[in-house]
């Protein structure tokens, strides 16, 4: 009986001193765990570290508002879109870059006037540099026509 109480108060890690017994099993344990660790090892499979998906770059012609929706969704795809408005008509090209705007906002991305009309999108994960946004600065958002 005294054993046991002994055992249940090692196990509950009151006891001051540790058991032969208890000692001789950690280490065994601790072997064979090793061991396991180095057959694991002979078999496992090496993935590179570095290794990047390739991005996908969406370029899309809208000619309805119905079509700004696909664009949207394509940016909540995580995928950067281009969009070119140069054969769209004014008001409607407007439509369509408020709302792709709002969704860009909405999901953190960024938008850069690339073109007369042609626009970039893209989510958080792409970051837009250049110097071409100080050129378009002063012409303003949409085309003279």
């Amino acid at each position: 009986m005294a054993k046991l109480i002994d055992k249940v108060i090692g196990i509950m890690g009151f006891s001051d001193e540790e058991p032969e017994d208890d000692i001789f099993e950690e280490n065994d344990r601790e072997k064979n765990s090793q061991e396991e660790v180095r057959s694991s090892r002979k078999n496992a499979q090496v993935v590179s570290i570095h290794s990047q998906k390739q991005m996908r770059v969406v370029v899309m012609e809208p000619s309805s508002f119905e079509e700004a929706q696909n664009i949207a969704d394509q940016l909540k795809s995580r995928r950067p879109v281009i969009v070119n408005l140069e054969n769209t008509e004014k008001m409607l090209a407007k439509r369509i870059v408020d709302f792709i705007s709002g969704t860009t906002y909405a999901l953190n991305g960024n938008m850069q006037k690339v073109g007369n009309g042609i626009f970039l999108f893209v989510p958080t994960n792409v970051d837009i540099s250049g110097e071409m946004r100080d050129e378009l600065k002063d012409k303003g958002l949409f085309w003279q026509k």
